[in-house]
């Protein structure tokens, strides 16, 4: 259960995430992150290892953006 809540959190930061790659809307990714964080620690409590793996993803999927805009572009 711990693992399809995980996966869900995940599948509202993604959309975020992505719409952090828009030119001059990468703050976003401010928000992603820490939601897509949360989403790992509840997936690191689940037996199983999808969910923890899709926010691991997406967290660095926010951190390249992040870095490649010098954190506010």
């Amino acid at each position: 259960m711990l693992n399809i809540l995980s996966i869900l959190i995940g599948l509202v930061a993604l959309p975020i995430a992505l719409v952090g790659f828009v030119p001059l809307l990468g703050a976003l990714n401010w928000l992603a992150i820490p939601i897509a964080i949360v989403g790992a620690a509840i997936g690191f409590l689940s037996r199983q290892h999808s969910g923890r793996n899709f926010n691991i993803f997406v967290i660095i999927v926010g951190c390249v953006r992040l870095w490649l805009g010098f954190g506010i572009l």
